[in-house]
């Protein structure tokens, strides 16, 4: 599943031909981007979506991180646009989601050492 849009749908139970949501999902997924690259992840000046066309790869070619963006993006976009009627529920979430932030903190930080110890190495 390349499509951003259609991934989240389904993770959402959303099937991908009721559009009636999408803009309100871009948003979230949007806005969720915005948190990635602000933790360092995907490019550096940002992205966004606008429609189903918008691919995984686009926003991010390490496949070691992409799995756990992949489960931060749909949990975060599932609280802010069809939240659990249960606090248990939401307090489970919202911990998994910060285990993922800080996982994905600690994962571009370790990127950027080895970018700059390559860098240093290579000058000689």
């Amino acid at each position: 599943m390349d499509s951003i849009l259609t991934s989240i749908k389904k993770m959402l139970g959303i099937t991908e031909e009721y559009e009636h949501f999408d803009p309100d999902l871009i948003m979230h997924i949007n806005s969720v981007f915005m948190i990635l690259n602000q933790l360092g992840v995907g490019p550096p000046s940002g992205f966004a979506i606008q429609d189903k066309t918008a691919t995984w790869q686009e926003f991010i070619s390490d496949k070691t991180k992409l799995q756990l963006v992949k489960s931060y993006m749909h949990l975060k976009v599932k609280l802010l646009f069809d939240p659990p009627l249960s606090s248990a529920v939401i307090a489970s979430m919202e911990k998994t989601i910060a285990e993922a932030e800080w996982r994905l903190n600690v994962a571009a930080e370790n990127s950027k050492k080895k970018t700059k110890t390559i860098s240093r190495l290579t000058r000689g």
